[in-house]
């Protein structure tokens, strides 16, 4: 979710919200300790930060519009791990029903 509201985020720390700046630090933290292949990395910039359809970020990329998902998913996945890392070290995240 933190991902699809990516660019709700980056124009509410224009506004001034820190709030939203430090998810946007926790995001490309998250990012860099993911160990993502350059693939889904390339796949998330170009359909999450770059904002282009899964099919246009295909194209750019050189391969299917159903590859991109593949690799979407496994670098979602990727990240969710170290936000669930976070959650269950007490490092400011809960993991949904736990506080």
């Amino acid at each position: 979710m933190l991902l699809a509201d990516y660019q709700k985020f980056v124009s509410r720390k224009r506004c001034g919200d820190y709030d939203a700046a430090t998810i946007l630090i926790d995001i490309h933290k998250a990012l860099e300790l993911a160990n993502l292949t350059d693939r889904q990395r390339q796949a998330i910039e170009l359909v999450y930060f770059g904002e282009l359809t899964q099919a246009e970020a295909g194209e750019r990329m050189g391969i299917t519009q159903q590859a991109v998902v593949f690799h979407l998913n496994a670098a979602v996945d990727s990240l969710t791990d170290v936000y669930y890392y976070w959650a269950s070290h007490g490092e400011g995240y809960a993991i949904r029903g736990t506080y």
